[in-house]
């Protein structure tokens, strides 16, 4: 019985990392940015700058896919009877662990979604990333098996956790019928866009597949070491080969280093940045992914990370943090990505030596 409970995990697994890489392969060929068929934490900044939480004028669009990923993954949680109200698991750690995964997210121009888009386009700094990425989960891991914990969660009003699905999606509608009220980019990536309808469509599926299945970016590492489990690696590994085979049927294959869409080849921040985006996302408890599709489940932890990420994104774009396609990280993004991992850190040992106590 165990065994044929974890074929059929496996399968969902592989189904959904198919799904996942074919759908990125098809937005960015219908609009959206080179190798962005997905990435939440880019899509994260396009959404603050559409709500004015920052004034890059290149980032700023309410992306249907976010809204798409919450509703799907509600409408999954509710059906499988997973919709669980809970919070209250040191939130403004949480918040600040968001925040900085945020940064180095943005230092390294994607999320760890993007991170493996990237690779399966042929962007060979994803691999860079990849291998920071992996470092940083090491270290999150590392503080996991001394007893890090950021405590238990309680349960919740079912009002309290549909406050975020319901305001996200009241303020995706607020764009399309009154769209004066936003801001959108003329140029720059913000304005490479899939249809709306596409995209929403396409957020749907994946926030359902990805509920049901639990994908996560983190796990498929952290499994491995942890647990000797294999599964969610097959489906990393899976969104890679999927999105490979979309982007040679649509011609959208490039590989090397140099001139790749929406990327810079600074090799050390763009491992750093992932090593922040790793480490963070280990304490977490998921990445970012994970986080949008818990936050729909119910999770007011998960709801107050995404908020960290919405400033941090906001931040970055605000005080010139984030990476630029051409020249890397500021001297400003060079600095908090330091400040990020000290950061951490100093959290990591802190919850671990409470933990012991």
């Amino acid at each position: 019985m165990c065994f044929m409970k974890d074929k059929k995990a496996m399968v969902g697994i592989i189904v959904t990392g198919a799904v996942v890489g074919l759908i990125s392969a098809v937005l960015v060929h219908f609009g959206n940015p080179g190798n962005m068929g997905f990435c939440i934490a880019c899509f994260l900044r396009d959404i603050a700058g559409a709500t004015k939480l920052h004034s890059a004028g290149v980032v700023q669009y309410f992306r249907p896919e976010i809204i798409g990923l919450i509703i799907g993954a509600l409408a999954m949680a509710i059906f499988s009877k997973e919709f669980s109200p809970k919070g209250g698991s040191s939130p403004v750690t949480r918040f600040v662990l968001g925040f900085f995964v945020m940064v180095g997210a943005l230092v390294f121009l994607g999320c760890p979604l993007r991170m493996v888009l990237r690779i399966g386009g042929g962007d060979l700094n994803g691999i860079v990333g990849l291998v920071g990425f992996a470092c940083g989960i090491l270290a999150g891991i590392f503080f996991l098996n001394k007893g890090f914990s950021l405590k238990r969660t309680y349960s919740l009003p079912k009002t309290e956790a549909l406050a975020f699905p319901i305001s996200m999606v009241a303020l995706f509608l607020l764009s399309l019928l009154v769209p004066a009220l936003f801001v959108f980019s003329a140029e720059g990536p913000g304005s490479m866009r899939a249809p709306v309808a596409l995209a929403l469509a396409a957020g749907l599926i994946v926030g359902a597949m990805a509920q049901k299945s639990r994908l996560c970016m983190v796990a498929g590492i952290r499994d491995v070491v942890l647990f000797k489990d294999w599964k969610m690696l097959v489906g990393f590994v899976t969104i890679i080969a999927a999105v490979l085979i979309g982007n040679l049927a649509f011609g959208q294959f490039k590989l090397g280093f140099a001139e790749q869409p929406i990327a810079h080849a600074l090799f050390l921040w763009n491992f750093l940045g992932m090593v922040v985006v790793g480490f963070g996302s280990v304490l977490l408890g998921g990445c970012p992914l994970r986080q949008i599709i818990l936050s729909a489940e119910g999770n007011t932890d998960s709801v107050v990370t995404v908020l960290g990420y919405l400033a941090g994104a906001a931040f970055c774009h605000n005080f010139g943090l984030a990476a630029a396609a051409v020249n890397g990280p500021s001297i400003n993004g060079k600095i908090a990505v330091i400040v990020g991992l000290v950061v951490m850190a100093a959290i990591a040992a802190a919850n671990t030596k409470k933990a012991a106590r």
